[in-house]
């Protein structure tokens, strides 16, 4: 329908990240391979987290929270994207497209701000060791992971109740991606929409800004913190602190970037997204594999014990072999 010069967007054509069918089906595979190690990876982690009592702490608690989050967050966009490669027409409805907004901006807020939950886990541990135990109990946790929940659907909350009053002229309604988000469905909005972009602004960088700089001071203090420890435990705490610190910068840039200048037009941008949706989902079990010798070496575990019963063996194990 049409109502002067204004049009009533029933749907959105993505340009997709290339025209070229051998592009996109090296591009499909990618999308593919890369979606089954986030989803497998994640699967991994938080079976491998729940099913060793030698992982029951707060610490590896949130880090389940974190791994069902990536799952949820990469496959908001990757089944679509995925459909859309052998597709010539690809089109996504309005509600989709708002869904797919909503979600985004939920489960990506949730996320950062569980990271912020972790960091005050690890405050905790380093500053108050005494008292670690009996303040960061289960019910403290799961009021922290309940918070995180909480204020991403209000962030997203808010940014919809913007995004959903958009205006579309005209019948442009192609996206110049492979996913639906802020930036670029404000783009086809009528007029100016410098008051969506501030709002935009507002909203994204400021959570994920002061989020992002209080985090890295925070890891920065408990760093400075630990060289009062003894060596060894100075060493195991110095290493998780570390790999948190990885996660939030892997997290952060690429958001930082996105939505610093939501409503600009540069090449890049597509990289970045694709970084951002596909890639950094998977870096939480790859980086917390590599770098933690406790949950590497429960994935080990928790793998022998099912190859063992996959094919019947009877034969005696000693755990000292995994280290």
């Amino acid at each position: 329908m049409e109502q002067g010069n204004r049009t009533t967007v029933t749907e959105f054509i993505f340009l997709g990240l290339s025209s070229s069918r051998e592009v996109q089906l090296a591009l499909f595979f990618l999308f593919l391979i890369l979606y089954i190690s986030v989803l497998l990876g994640n699967l991994l982690l938080i079976v491998a987290i729940q099913s060793d009592p030698r992982l029951n702490c707060p610490m590896y608690f949130f880090l389940a929270k974190l791994a069902f989050l990536d799952i949820c967050y990469c496959s908001v966009t990757s089944p679509k994207a995925l459909k859309d490669f052998f597709s010539s027409f690809k089109a996504i409805s309005y509600g989709g497209c708002m869904a797919q907004v909503f979600l985004i901006h939920f489960l990506g807020a949730a996320e950062l701000l569980l990271l912020v939950g972790m960091a005050f886990d690890r405050y905790m541990a380093v500053c108050r060791p005494l008292h670690y135990a009996s303040l960061v109990n289960p019910k403290l946790c799961w009021m922290v992971v309940v918070a995180a929940w909480t204020g991403g659907l209000v962030h997203a909350v808010t940014l919809m109740s913007f995004v959903t009053e958009l205006q579309f002229c005209g019948l442009n309604n192609t996206l110049d991606s492979f996913y639906c988000d802020i930036p670029q469905v404000a783009k086809l909005a009528c007029a100016s929409v410098s008051s969506t972009e501030i709002i935009a602004f507002a909203s994204n960088e400021g959570v994920i800004l002061p989020c992002f700089l209080m985090l890295i001071a925070s890891y920065c203090f408990l760093l400075l913190k630990l060289r009062s420890y003894p060596p060894k435990a100075r060493s195991n705490v110095t290493s998780t602190c570390i790999t948190h610190v990885i996660v939030i910068v892997f997290m952060f840039s690429p958001a930082i970037y996105i939505y610093w200048y939501p409503f600009r037009n540069v090449a890049v941008d597509k990289s970045v997204t694709v970084f951002h949706t596909m890639i950094f989902p998977l870096t939480n079990p790859v980086i917390y594999t590599l770098r933690n010798k406790e949950v590497a070496s429960s994935m080990k575990r928790m793998i022998h014990r099912y190859f063992l019963l996959q094919v019947g063996t009877q034969e005696s194990y000693t755990w000292d072999k995994f280290p």
